[in-house]
């Protein structure tokens, strides 16, 4: 039913921008002054990046389709041709590429995760007018700056419709509101404005911003973490790496992502390689694969169970793809330009599906079996690994018509996944096939998409989609890939008009 996309409309987080001294109103600070806060807080961090964390994986709305951050990237991914559903379920109005509008469930949640997100981040950057003086400040206020940069990042691409038709970066277009701290602006009146809906300039402005300084505090502090879910120089580096690709910036894109997977940051940092054939069948599932550089290690006290990502995503996991309501099948086209001798192609079914595998839906024909189960619902989430950045540092080499130099680097990744290939130089298109392949249900594709201007087409004879409004076809540029702003926003933020809103 098309209520399934609607929810109750209350006071989003924006409210919280203020950012006058409510950074200080937390029970283990109440009480102290700014600068005992700071240091409190320095000296034991995990009370502010836990709640970072956790909100990313956490539930909204009490729907099964909105644990917050990988719901958004699974809902991007399902508005694309790379995935297609056995049946309708949880996430059929995305497949649909129909669920954008601003009195939308999907759109409200998308909102409200990332500018949460960055209301928590300032409340750390608040703390900090001097930029941290301690290594243990430095390395928080870096996590904090980079988090609400990676924030920024993701909410223009959903929110606004940044590229020309042409392919370049519309700098002039209608941007997002910001949401500072009197540490970053110190004067009201400015900040105020800021609320307002700015450009796609100011925007990758402060994403910029708020990246490349994470990166040199996580870097000055040799910020050693205790575990993949906090966000150290190498994940630092990589969001840079990645905002870089988006903004068209492709010697700083290349940098970037060389020093994310490679970088010694720390006295034994070994840095990343990607994993063998052995770690491509590991279920994707274990935050503890050597390539992973970033992502949320779960547990029983945090799973959500059927409202997440695995119920979602894994046919072989008794969630709701497993248990066969909706089966996650890779596009057949996609599949058939898989080389047969490519590890990953036995990361999903041909077209006469596998009677061998564990479950109904993992049975199917073009059933993706890449996602996996550990048994007790705690299948760890990923945010970063290190062959994402190869392909970003290969696709901005070629960008810059350096193809021979694109080929030696995106070699040293085919080594582990394809040992015949041995291209002397490579195309941009290579560089994004290879991209749909290697990061396939991960949550990449749609914003491939659209930062390329590229469209849908699930029309194409023999397809594997659902019939009727299922099967589409949609060319870039089309409003469909932005989502409207949520009515809550442009009711309660008084620094909006109606002329921000998107069409």
């Amino acid at each position: 039913m098309k209520v399934l996309k609607y929810m109750s409309i209350g006071l989003l987080t924006l409210a919280l921008g203020s950012c006058g001294s409510d950074y200080l109103d937390r029970d283990d600070l109440r009480g102290l002054d700014a600068d005992a806060a700071a240091t409190a807080a320095g000296n034991n961090p995990d009370v502010f990046l836990n709640g970072i964390w956790s909100h990313l994986v956490d539930m909204y709305a009490s729907q099964h389709d909105t644990f917050n951050f990988m719901a958004t990237l699974h809902a991007c991914d399902m508005g694309t041709e790379d995935i297609a559903m056995a049946a309708e379920h949880w996430f059929n109005y995305d497949y649909q590429v129909d669920n954008r509008m601003y009195n939308y469930r999907r759109v409200n949640v998308s909102w409200t995760t990332f500018y949460t997100t960055i209301s928590k981040a300032n409340e750390v950057i608040g703390l900090y007018p001097n930029g941290g003086s301690t290594d243990g400040e430095k390395a928080l206020l870096g996590q904090a700056l980079a988090m609400r940069g990676f924030s920024y990042y993701y909410l223009i691409q959903l929110f606004r419709n940044y590229m020309t038709p042409e392919g370049t970066v519309n700098m002039t277009q209608k941007g997002l509101p910001l949401i500072l701290t009197s540490v970053d602006v110190p004067d009201e009146a400015e900040r105020t404005k800021l609320k307002g809906a700015n450009t796609v300039a100011r925007v990758f402005e402060q994403i910029e911003s708020d990246l490349t300084r994470g990166v040199q505090l996580l870097e000055e502090s040799k910020y050693k973490r205790p575990s993949k879910n906090y966000v150290d120089a190498h994940v630092a580096n990589g969001l840079l790496a990645r905002y870089y690709l988006l903004a068209q910036k492709w010697s700083d894109a290349a940098t970037a992502a060389k020093k994310a997977r490679s970088g010694k940051f720390y006295d034994g940092d070994p840095g990343y390689e990607p994993m063998g054939n052995a770690g491509l069948h590991d279920g994707f599932y274990d935050i503890e694969n050597s390539e992973w550089m970033w992502g949320f290690d779960h547990s029983t006290e945090t799973s959500t169970v059927y409202a997440s990502f695995f119920s979602m995503i894994s046919n072989l996991a008794p969630g709701y793809a497993g248990l066969g309501y909706a089966p996650r099948l890779i596009d057949a086209r996609l599949y058939s330009q898989i080389p047969d001798d490519d590890y990953r192609k036995s990361l999903f079914n041909g077209p006469e599906g596998d009677k061998s595998q564990p479950t109904s839906a993992a049975q199917l024909p073009y059933a993706n079996v890449k996602f996996g189960d550990d048994g007790n619902w705690t299948m760890d989430y990923m945010y970063m690994r290190a062959a994402e950045m190869y392909l970003i540092e290969a696709e901005a080499l070629v960008r810059q018509g350096q193809g021979g130099q694109a080929a030696q680097v995106l070699g040293e990744l085919m080594k582990y996944r394809q040992p015949s290939w041995n291209a002397s130089e490579v195309t941009l298109n290579e560089i994004l096939f290879q991209r749909r392949i290697e990061l396939w249900g991960e949550g990449f594709r749609w914003f491939d998409m659209k930062r390329n201007n590229l469209g849908i087409d699930r029309t194409y004879e023999g397809n594997n989609h659902l019939p009727g409004d299922y099967q589409l076809k949609i060319p870039g540029q089309d409003v469909r890939w932005t989502y409207q702003i949520p009515r809550s926003e442009m009711q309660e933020n008084d620094q909006l008009t109606d002329d921000d809103q998107n069409p």
